[in-house]
């Protein structure tokens, strides 16, 4: 269930240029959290709307996001100290069901940090990871601690193989047996993704990218086309079976 908490900071550090890693002590609301949910947080008093973002990781009553400095929201949250408080709503939406056996997480940019909690929940789980440049990369460390093996994409080259992340999701569907596929990224990643996990007969679970308002379902500004269906991203999902979802 929903709640809205007062949660201290307790580290913010700033992995890339625009990328920071916020860790909140959130109580219960840490400890209630799935693997894919979201937290709502307010950003500054004179915005109205907050900011969603996943929850990167859990542990005990610490929550982690990270996030990308993309508007006057973020660029607040990414000037925060340690020791003050944030009002933070959650956690939101539904998440990932973690099945019996191994699970390949895949991610793309800032798609990657909730691939983190994901992983950390299954029984077993290996990572396709992508990234523009080596410059962007984060959370290898972090994912390779809890993963058996973490393969990475990079546009330019620059790390790992260069191409994009879906192309090393054909090539470990064909050489592992995997219980399902979670991921999340750019739309377009998410296409080719399922497409493959499609092709090997495995279910595949995407968590969606939509503009949020309230987070709850209220405002219907995140509606996307499910099953022929608008469904809101925020109540609904944000994940979805990747063979529901209107391409």
């Amino acid at each position: 269930m929903p709640m809205t908490k007062l949660c201290p900071i307790i580290t913010l550090r700033q992995l890339t240029g625009d990328v920071f890693s916020l860790t909140l002590e959130a109580g219960e609301l840490a400890r209630t959290t799935r693997p894919g949910q979201f937290v709502n947080i307010r950003c500054g008093e004179g915005l109205l709307l907050r900011r969603p973002i996943s929850v990167c990781d859990v542990e005990g009553s610490l929550l982690t996001v990270v996030f990308q400095v993309k508007g006057e929201g973020t660029q607040w949250l990414s000037r925060r100290q340690a020791g003050e408080k944030l009002d933070v709503l959650g956690p939101l939406g539904h998440g990932y069901d973690i099945p019996q056996g191994k699970v390949l997480v895949v991610g793309g940019g800032i798609g990657v940090p909730p691939m983190l909690y994901a992983a950390k929940c299954c029984q077993e789980a290996d990572a396709c990871v992508g990234f523009r440049s080596a410059d962007n990369a984060i959370l290898l460390e972090e994912l390779n601690a809890v993963c058996g093996k973490v393969v990475i994409a990079s546009d330019d080259g620059t790390l790992g193989v260069h191409g994009f992340v879906d192309s090393l999701v054909r090539q470990a569907l064909s050489e592992d047996g995997y219980a399902a596929v979670f991921a999340c990224g750019p739309r377009p990643m998410l296409k080719s993704v399922a497409r493959a996990a499609k092709e090997g007969n495995i279910p595949c679970f995407v968590s969606m990218e939509e503009r949020m308002g309230c987070g709850v379902g209220a405002c219907l500004v995140c509606a996307c086309s499910v099953g022929g269906h608008y469904k809101h991203v925020c109540k609904d999902g944000p994940v979805f079976n990747a063979e529901e979802v209107d391409w």
